[in-house]
């Protein structure tokens, strides 16, 4: 082991090892990183499993991959007998589900298993008002209406809505749905899914019911029994889909912020704007995105990790092995090519070794800072996701870390639509930043050229420091250390 470089912090380290014949020749090099951790929600790297048949017979390999990308926590998607049921009737292993696929229970135990050996926490899905058609004929007073005697349905019929208002009986039905669960399954705590819609409802007297008002009071609900079951071992999710609604459910007692992104949120840019949202209004918790990119569209998904990790968030996408999330609907999975877990590989090691400047004990600081920074001959400032270098600062004690993400030449500004045209690569570019505090050091480090910081030497003038960055493709993070 030739270096071990260790972040501000005694939390998150890099790894670079070199194999050395008698001579002192290197015969090879690698490098990784690690990361050492109270509770996986300090920094999370969620991922997701959705395949859970009697004939898999594969859970100690699929923990050694997720373990190779970092995740520290899975997600068990669509495992659930039902959605008002989770577990199977008693005595039943094998079952199916809603839409007729074929589940084991023993199959998610052993997962749960080989998960827990490699410390990543198990995630098991659920829906916070999902029920059966059959289920809503049993307690069709429990339901979510849209006017009066018409109860709200999912997809055509598939589900109905129940109404999760606090001491409702749905609700105090599925927390003894969530607690039977932690009682017979080592499951770490409880995500819980919404569609989105609807986002107000009646109760069977025709009283209203505001979602944005119940959400917040049945997280809390779920957070007091995992608490109590799992202790601090435990952990709460809940899905804000399309963003909705997190200024009640943000500041709730959800371990992280958990956003599925759809519209209006299409832009790339919208990515850091999202976290940055939810980073302030939950007072500083992380925050898990959702976006569904094919691994066959490499660009977007290389600016979208980029834009993601230089903002301090995460993004569920890696889990299945040799896989990536390619669909709101978790078995619709794309599957990466060799090239492809390369840089992910890459993408997924670079945010572990700098996750102390990017997300732990560091804060947003774009809007004050991102001005600061110029770059000679390269358009910085404007808001259209393309045509331009975007700068991410995040601040820390110490610390000022700016993220320089490329997008001069592609052929788009969405995360959602195809993008085919790479970002043209930058050279040796003057870069000049304004500072306020003593500056000892300066460094450079990417995941598309070297993982390892580089020290970059730089003249001071005029409360200005300026240097060459050598290279930009997709991501170049410039840190700046300044003087105690």
């Amino acid at each position: 082991v030739t270096g071990v470089q260790t972040c501000a912090l005694p939390i998150c380290y890099g790894v670079e090892v070199e194999l050395l014949d008698a001579a002192g020749d290197v015969l090879a090099r690698t490098s990784t990183a690690f990361d050492v951790l109270v509770h996986w929600t300090q920094a999370p790297r969620y991922g997701f499993l959705s395949e859970f048949t009697h004939q898999r017979a594969d859970p100690d390999e699929t923990m050694r991959w997720a373990a190779r990308y970092h995740l520290n926590a899975l997600q068990f998607y669509d495992w659930q007998y039902r959605h008002e049921q989770l577990l199977p009737p008693a005595g039943s292993d094998r079952y199916s589900d809603l839409l007729g696929r074929e589940m084991s229970l023993e199959v998610v135990k052993a997962l749960i298993s080989a998960a827990r050996a490699r410390g990543i926490a198990a995630m098991p899905y659920t829906a916070i008002y999902g029920a059966s058609p059959d289920f809503y004929q049993q307690h069709p007073d429990w339901a979510l209406f849209s006017a009066p005697g018409k109860p709200y349905l999912f997809g055509a019929g598939y589900l109905m809505i129940m109404n999760p208002a606090p001491d409702t009986p749905w609700t105090q039905y599925l927390l003894d749905q969530y607690a039977q669960v932690l009682d017979q399954t080592g499951f770490d705590g409880i995500h819980i899914d919404q569609y989105g819609a609807p986002m107000r409802g009646l109760d069977s007297d025709n009283r209203l019911v505001k979602l944005e008002d119940a959400f917040p009071s049945f997280i809390d609900a779920t957070a007091d029994l995992v608490d109590a079951k799992r202790g601090e071992r435990g952990a709460v999710i809940f899905n804000l889909v399309r963003n909705w609604p997190l200024v009640t459910v943000a500041p709730s007692r959800q371990d992280a912020v958990y956003i599925e992104v759809w519209e209006p949120y299409r832009d790339l840019l919208d990515l850091y704007r999202i976290i940055a949202q939810a980073q302030t209004l939950s007072g500083g918790k992380p925050v898990i995105l959702a976006a569904y990119i094919p691994p066959k569209l490499e660009v977007n998904v290389r600016l979208a990790s980029a834009l993601i990790f230089a903002s301090g968030g995460a993004h569920i996408e890696l889990g299945e092995p040799n896989t990536m999330l390619a669909d709101p609907y978790f078995p619709k999975f794309g599957v990466m090519d060799a090239h492809m877990q390369e840089v992910m590989r890459r993408l997924y090691d670079f945010a572990v070794r700098y996750e102390n400047l990017l997300a732990l004990d560091t804060r947003d600081a774009t809007a004050e800072r991102a001005h600061a920074v110029r770059l000679e001959g390269i358009p910085t400032a404007g808001t259209r996701a393309r045509d331009r270098v975007v700068t991410i600062v995040r601040a820390g004690a110490r610390t000022e870390t700016f993220s320089l993400i490329n997008l001069i030449g592609i052929d788009g500004e969405r995360w959602d639509a195809p993008i085919t045209q790479a970002p043209t690569p930058q050279r040796d570019i003057n870069v000049s930043i304004q500072v306020e505090r003593p500056v000892v050091r300066l460094y450079a480090a990417s995941p598309d050229t070297s993982l390892s910081l580089q020290a970059l030497p730089f003249t001071l003038s005029d409360r200005q420091i300026s240097f060459v960055v050598p290279h930009l493709s997709y991501w170049t993070m410039i840190v700046v250390e300044y003087a105690e």
